[in-house]
């Protein structure tokens, strides 16, 4: 069983960057898809950044350019580079993860749809002061 626990949030000033790490304990199969989602209060958890075992990336565009996802495989963890932050980045952010033959039946090859995934981390509060 997979349990991911997610490090890094806090609270900054807009214009600042913060780096999110998300590490997986347990068996993870290959292939696997992990991901980062937020949900800001009053609001739907969304996707934004996703990396796969054969590191195919996804990002959605309101963070294309200002965020990064990376993993290092030794470590068995992602993360979450997050710069230019502005105030709507506030929100709760969570990892998730999705491997073997889940994401091979889903092709959930990077994937920003939170259906995918079947194991979820606690979450880290990132607050942006303006």
């Amino acid at each position: 069983q997979v349990q991911l626990v997610e490090s890094g949030g806090g609270s900054v000033q807009s214009g600042g960057s913060l780096r999110l790490s998300c590490v997986a304990s347990g068996y993870t199969n290959r292939p696997y898809s992990m991901a980062w989602f937020r949900q800001a209060p009053g609001q739907e958890r969304e996707g934004f950044a996703a990396i796969d075992s054969d590191g195919t990336i996804s990002y959605s565009p309101f963070v294309k350019g200002r965020f990064t996802i990376s993993q290092d495989n030794t470590k068995n963890t992602v993360y979450l580079q997050m710069n230019s932050l502005r105030p709507e980045d506030t929100a709760m952010y969570y990892c998730a993860y999705v491997g073997g033959s889940r994401m091979t039946a889903l092709q959930a090859l990077a994937s920003l749809a939170q259906d995918d995934y079947d194991v979820w981390g606690q979450g880290t509060q990132v607050t942006v002061s303006s």
